[in-house]
């Protein structure tokens, strides 16, 4: 079989991967010369505690057992089972954590309570005054802004595989007994199924394929520090966490939400504070939440302002200086219970879009779904 999958961020990546390791051709295209978008702009975090119960969890746990078998494959991702700390600082935050390790799937998540001095044991960087932490042993890392090009490389040796850069899909042209697509340069490729996996390009072709698609763009602001100089060994979460991911619903969150407001920069870009060590030492630290276009071409200073006094105050020191800051955008669905959005739009053309920021954390098992769906 002759696979065509246009897009080469993670989740164009890992279709591809899923097509070769099932022994078929794959022809990948991509408009920019690499992958530039949101698959490059994040903490490149495999985030198992916070998902949803039911699917989502599922998806997530068994995307992070693929990580692994992957990230073994495929040493250039940078993978790393090093698991997550959300700190806690308020008794109402504390309750929270409580109320989620009492949860029926908190042994399949991972999931423990950890006291200030465990917490001081597990990660020492965090010398901030802290009431402890959840941990959860299931998360791990990878490098989000080198991954696809590790991945690239890897099938590349396949002798299977065949990236084609700088190429803008504009068209699907039927073929007997397959689909094809043309390219803006006007040359066609020919395969027996073609997915799409274009991420946040929802106009153009995308369009006119499923005019009616039920996702929606969202941007995000990050920045990243120079060296720490020391290991975190977790990646470490703040207890705004709680309110954004939908492991952490109930009573106890409801009660935090009334007894303890977020700051009006948290609330007003709805906000939370991921912290991941980069292999060169430096910390990605995000990240803000906008859903109305048209968004912004700048980015605000006030976000990156509370996230490091919020990142100062766990780690109990001041944040080396701040290297990179950048804007990205990703496609979520609509109905944010959905997983992904998996749309047959044309005989033998497959529209695969809308994981939000699961994207980094679900693309394996997603591509997996995608590949025993149409029976690669």
């Amino acid at each position: 079989m002759r696979v065509i999958v246009v897009g080469a961020g993670v989740l164009g990546t890992m279709h591809a991967w899923q097509a070769v390791q099932r022994g078929h051709e794959v022809v990948h295209i991509e408009r920019e010369a690499e992958a530039r978008g949101a698959s490059l702009r994040n903490f490149g975090l495999i985030w198992v505690g916070g998902r949803a119960a039911g699917e989502e969890l599922a998806t997530a746990l068994r995307a992070r057992e693929l990580w692994e078998e992957i990230g073994a494959a495929v040493p250039g991702l940078g993978f790393r089972a090093n698991g997550s700390l959300t700190t806690v600082t308020t008794e109402a935050e504390l309750a929270v954590a409580r109320n989620a390790l009492a949860r029926p799937d908190a042994a399949a998540r991972g999931f423990r309570l950890l006291t200030p001095g465990e917490v001081r044991t597990l990660n020492p960087a965090l010398r901030g005054d802290i009431l402890g932490a959840l941990a959860c042993d299931r998360d791990a890392a990878v490098e989000p802004r080198t991954a696809q090009r590790a991945l690239r490389e890897a099938l590349l040796r396949s002798g299977r595989y065949t990236f084609l850069g700088g190429r803008e899909v504009r068209d699907i042209v039927d073929t007997a007994g397959g689909s094809a697509v043309r390219d803006d340069r006007g040359e066609v490729h020919s395969g027996d199924t073609v997915v799409l996996c274009t991420g946040a390009w929802l106009g153009g072709l995308v369009r006119e394929l499923a005019p009616e698609l039920p996702v929606r763009r969202v941007r995000l602001q990050m920045m990243q520090t120079a060296p720490l100089g020391e290991q975190l060994t977790t990646s470490v979460a703040d207890a705004d966490s709680f309110r954004y991911y939908p492991a952490y619903g109930g009573a106890a969150l409801d009660a935090l939400a009334a007894a303890q407001a977020q700051t009006t920069v948290a609330a007003e870009h709805k906000m939370q504070l991921l912290m991941v060590q980069r292999a060169d030492g430096g910390l990605t630290i995000g990240d803000t939440h906008e859903y109305a276009e048209p968004f912004a071409f700048d980015v605000d200073e006030a976000p990156y302002e509370h996230l490091t006094s919020v990142a100062e105050q766990l780690l109990g020191r001041p944040l080396p200086p701040v290297r990179r800051r950048w804007a990205g955008v990703y496609a979520q669905c609509v109905d944010t219970t959905r997983v992904v959005h998996r749309e047959r739009v044309r005989d033998d053309v497959w529209l695969v879009t809308g994981p939000g920021g699961r994207g980094m954390t679900c693309s394996p098992a997603i591509a997996e779904s995608t590949a025993n769906e149409l029976a690669w």
